[in-house]
């Protein structure tokens, strides 16, 4: 991966005034990836859309089990939505005949 699509933990923490144990505790968790290069932590940029809705859950005082389970709903509800959207589809074609 190209260096121009990291940004350094150190940056992104200092940006939205976290602590960067915070980063390493969900990443510990399994809820994001980071990258080490050259002695140095790194968020690929796909990851930042997803902390950055940690952060805002971290800021209203949730913990970091908390955060885990809230995005395992989040990402269920997500899944849920799909399928009811391609069976919305499928339906359709019935519909139309």
């Amino acid at each position: 991966m190209k260096t121009e699509h990291l940004i350094t933990v150190r940056e992104f923490c200092v940006y939205h005034n976290v602590d960067n144990t915070f980063i390493n505790s969900l990443q510990q968790a399994g809820l994001v990836s980071v990258m080490i290069k050259s002695n140095d932590t790194f968020i690929p940029e796909t990851e930042l859309q997803k902390l950055e809705k940690m952060i805002s859950l971290h800021q209203l005082d949730i913990n970091v089990a908390g955060i885990e389970a809230i995005t395992h709903l989040l990402d269920r509800m997500e899944q849920m939505q799909q399928k009811l959207i391609g069976m919305h589809n499928r339906l359709r074609i019935y519909e139309e005949e």
